[in-house]
């Protein structure tokens, strides 16, 4: 929808292409949506969830048999994110680097776009 032709809307790192692999087989999902909401202290939250039917209006972005679905409201605001799996002594989880991004909380959670309408 808000794509460039022949470039993906979003990369995955080696690491976030086996996790996202890896859940989708252990429990037969189609892919991992993703969206962003309302919410959290910087005014903005990226949502995750595997599905089990594609959204025809989904961006879809595969990799060596992890696919990613970018909910149709969200997909302006996440052109050229890279999404990493990292693992450290404390947790385990997604992180996005993501260029359209203004700030973000001290959590980390919560986000503010570049050129969002002040509310």
């Amino acid at each position: 929808m808000f794509g460039i032709p022949g470039k993906a809307a979003v990369s995955l790192t080696p690491a976030a292409t086996r996790q996202i692999a890896r859940l989708m087989a252990r429990d037969g999902r189609q892919g991992l949506r993703i969206g962003v909401k309302k919410g959290g202290c910087a005014g903005m939250e990226y949502t995750m969830d595997f599905v089990s039917e594609v959204n025809p209006l989904d961006e879809v972005v595969e990799q060596d048999g992890a696919r990613v679905l970018i909910a149709p409201m969200a997909q302006m605001f996440l052109i050229g994110t890279e999404i990493d799996y990292e693992v450290d002594l404390l947790h385990a989880g997604f992180k996005f680097r993501n260029p359209n991004v203004a700030e973000a909380c001290g959590c980390g959670e919560s986000i503010k776009f570049k050129d969002e309408p002040a509310a």
